[in-house]
């Protein structure tokens, strides 16, 4: 099957998701008055999702597709639980399948599998139920009833490279990944390309933990890296990045003047980085899962579902970017990323997807 791939603006995302259609099977909510008095109609259209080993709550990937699945629920007047939104957690690969199945038995119109590592069993399950509508994020599914998403992760961490790079006095930076997977390399990848912008001299100590759920591998490997010197750490490491948070701000609160900094990944982790009355958060690269998930429900709701094809995110449809650093990039060194940032929105700067 030829996929078509195509990107989406994040504007018209955000305005997609108030307009209310009137296709499909599904009923839009809407307000109509009759005899004086004011009907809310709900849609009963239902969506859920399978986390990756990561967790629900990993302030990261898997946190930022809920919150897309709640604030659709909550948008259409839908409730948690069957009928509505909801979502399984995996503990393990071996879960994959079976919450999967779980959640197409239960009559789920849309059931997302969120992550590469569930590539495999959202292939599985979508041959065993030809009837059922299932989106994958971060990998291809080559079904007639998948829908597949993916990022230009690259983009957004070049970005986060220029950021460090020009925020780094020691001209030591880290980057911890999690497991070493197509789309983490794409994470590694335009972070390098983007420090090696502005200082290919700056030495980049590349670390990864082999785990997405792992908080004190990524507390160690933290800690390994600030000893050596590494003043800035990028992770794309979702739970296990909290470790790497964890160990910046024991290092801040054991002496205030530490010149230590996190960049979160996905989500905008700065309230991950408050110490007391200072924050360790550079900033973040943002990844746009909620509105990815919000977008691709909305679809399927009006009857549109892009079963067989693949949409693909980056810094052209606002999709990734960097979060607001709230200060702690001064103006001159934004100006200076707002400029790379616009060279690759023209296609002057071509970021690579693998590491060279």
């Amino acid at each position: 099957m030829t996929k078509r791939k195509f990107g989406l603006a994040l504007s018209m995302v955000l305005a997609a998701s108030t307009i209310l259609g009137a296709c499909g099977t599904a009923k839009d909510e809407s307000t109509e008055t009759k005899g004086g008095e004011t009907e809310t109609k709900t849609s009963d259209f239902s969506v859920a999702m399978v986390t990756d080993i990561g967790g629900v709550d990993d302030k990261s990937f898997n946190q930022s597709a809920w919150t897309g699945i709640k604030e659709f629920g909550e948008e259409n007047g839908l409730e948690k639980g069957d009928g509505g939104f909801d979502y399984l957690q995996s503990t393990s690969d071996a879960d994959y399948n079976t919450n999967l199945n779980k959640l197409v038995r239960r009559d789920f119109d849309l059931v997302f599998g969120i992550g590469f590592l569930m590539e495999a069993a959202v292939n599985e399950i979508a041959g065993q139920q030809p009837d059922a509508h299932l989106a994958i994020i971060d990998a291809v599914v080559d079904q007639p009833n998948v829908a597949s998403v993916l990022f230009k992760e690259q983009e957004g961490s070049y970005l986060a490279g220029v950021a460090a790079a020009l925020m780094t006095k020691s001209k030591k930076i880290g980057f911890v990944g999690g497991m070493e997977i197509p789309v983490i390399e794409r994470f590694e990848a335009g972070f390098l390309e983007g420090v090696a912008a502005v200082d290919p001299n700056i030495e980049v100590d590349v670390q990864y933990t082999g785990a997405f759920d792992k908080a004190e591998l990524g507390k160690t490997t933290a800690n390994r890296m600030y000893s050596s010197g590494v003043d800035i750490i990028f992770h794309a490491a979702g739970g296990t990045g909290n470790g790497v948070f964890a160990e910046a701000k024991e290092l801040k609160t054991k002496n205030p003047d530490a010149y230590v900094w996190v960049i979160g990944v996905d989500s905008d982790q700065y309230e991950e980085g408050t110490v007391g009355d200072t924050n360790i958060t550079l900033t973040s690269m943002l990844k746009r899962v909620d509105v990815a998930v919000k977008n691709l429900s909305k679809m399927a709701m009006d009857g549109e579902f892009p079963g067989g094809e693949t949409t693909v995110y980056g810094l052209t449809e606002e999709g990734v970017g960097l979060a607001d650093s709230r200060g702690a990039i001064p103006d001159d060194v934004l100006a200076q990323i707002d400029e790379y940032s616009k060279k690759i929105a023209d296609g002057e700067i071509e970021v690579s997807d693998t590491v060279k």
